[in-house]
């Protein structure tokens, strides 16, 4: 039986082949509209087919998994790039299409059920005269016909929606940084730090999408920040193992004065990256912290952070590493009762066991906020939302409080709506 993931991915696949169906038809059509000429049509044709086969053989024998540029290259920019946008925007306007004209067939049976519906009271033939209403006549409703075609157009002009939305977040959303200061409640934090600020990075993915440039880029803005103390919670790395050293030297620019420290996600864990590149960054003075915790101190206080590597109750495709029946199985005997613990774990689905277990403050990544979100009738909509009910933002609970940043990188298409990049400074207080 396939999995919920499996579900999502086939029926992925499924509108993806009928879209490019969809277009394909569509874009036959407008061509031998605006063209008339039957030779130049031919021509067209076999240019567009020869360029539309070329970039999917292309995109999809340029496996994600494949060794990574961690720079723009003029392949990323001029066909990768493209080719994800197109996937993107074919996909979703096929679906949006879809959603339009069923709106658009349930309005028009809904029109033809009430136009058909008997009336209850019959006139005897003597009132038909009587019952004719005074005044100008009603306006005519609009005919089957007219309701139908309005509704294609209407499909058809929406469903360029997602590529030009996928355009905005392919040269903007995703570059699109902001810096976020919750004010975080704690009680029993010792006075000495009251105000101290922490700063966190998640989801780097360097690549050609997300550049050792672009990151040194955010080092600076991080630096000037001046935090108190940095963290870094995870996937560092998105498939090449290569491109560790190149996200490490770029991260290495970050100065705090209580410290670097971090966890691993689940993309270290995939790479096979994670003793690799904890010796890598603690080579350059950068803690990582596995299934372990350090103590920060300021005078005699202290607080207690602690960092585990990625953990999951489920699997991603063939992807079996970090799976546990219990999360934070071991972890209880690093957490201090006597101070603030802090957790950092990549996978904001540990945050009610880490509740329960008295942990003050969980700071997690993962989900790029969804990468894509939307806000429909008040409610968000993200395909976050299949892998956690903590898809960004602070949560709490009566024991523990969570804060899941949206990171800085992306995964699969380099595209985001809605979900901006973040930086996240948390000034701590025990102060209402």
């Amino acid at each position: 039986m396939l999995s919920r993931r499996g579900l999502v991915f086939l029926s992925f696949l499924i509108f993806f082949i009928a879209g490019q169906i969809f277009w394909i038809v569509k874009v036959r059509r407008w061509k031998r509209r605006l063209i008339k000429s039957g030779r130049l049509n031919r021509w067209l044709g076999v240019l567009g087919a020869s360029a539309y086969t070329l970039l999917l053989l292309y995109g999809f024998s340029h496996s994600w998994r494949s060794p990574s540029p961690t720079r723009l290259t003029l392949g990323a920019a001029l066909v990768e790039g493209p080719f994800l946008w197109w996937i993107f925007g074919s996909t979703g306007g096929f679906v949006v299409y879809l959603l339009v004209r069923s709106c658009g067939f349930v309005v028009r049976r809904g029109a033809r059920l009430a136009s058909a519906k008997p009336s209850s009271a019959v006139p005897r033939s003597g009132e038909i005269e009587a019952a004719k209403p005074a005044g100008p006549p009603l306006p005519e409703l609009p005919s089957s016909a007219s309701r139908r075609d309005f509704f294609r157009q209407a499909a058809t002009g929406l469903a360029a929606a997602p590529f030009m939305a996928g355009a905005y977040g392919i040269v903007y959303g995703r570059l699109d940084l902001t810096i976020t200061h919750p004010h975080i409640l704690l009680p029993n934090l010792p006075r000495s730090f009251e105000g101290f600020r922490i700063l966190q990075l998640s989801d780097l993915h360097i690549g050609p999408f997300m550049t050792a440039r672009e990151i040194r880029g955010i080092v600076g803005i991080s630096n000037k920040l001046k935090p108190d103390l940095i963290v870094l919670t995870g996937d560092f790395v998105t498939w090449d193992p290569s491109t560790q050293y190149d996200v490490v030297e770029a991260i290495s620019g970050l100065h705090a004065p209580y410290g670097i420290f971090g966890c691993l996600g689940n993309h270290e864990l995939w790479t096979g990256t994670e003793d690799s590149i904890t010796l890598l960054f603690a080579a350059r003075g950068i803690r990582i912290l596995r299934q372990e915790q350090t103590t920060v101190r300021e005078g005699i206080d202290t607080l207690n952070l602690i960092g585990v590597d990625f953990e999951t109750h489920s699997r991603f495709g063939p992807y079996a590493g970090g799976r546990v029946k219990t999360y934070l199985k071991s972890i209880d005997r690093l957490v201090s009762p006597d101070t603030v613990n802090i957790l950092l774990s990549h996978n904001p689905n540990t945050f009610d066991r880490a509740a329960e277990l008295g942990i003050d403050l969980s700071l997690a990544g993962h989900t790029h906020g969804g990468q894509i979100a939307l806000e429909l009738a008040g409610v968000n909509i993200s395909p976050a939302l299949l892998i956690t009910p903590y898809v960004s933002g602070w949560f709490r609970k009566e024991r523990g409080q969570l804060y899941v940043n949206r990171g800085i990188g992306t995964i699969g298409f380099p595209i985001r709506i809605g979900a901006p990049p973040e930086i996240t400074v948390y000034h701590l207080t025990r102060k209402a």
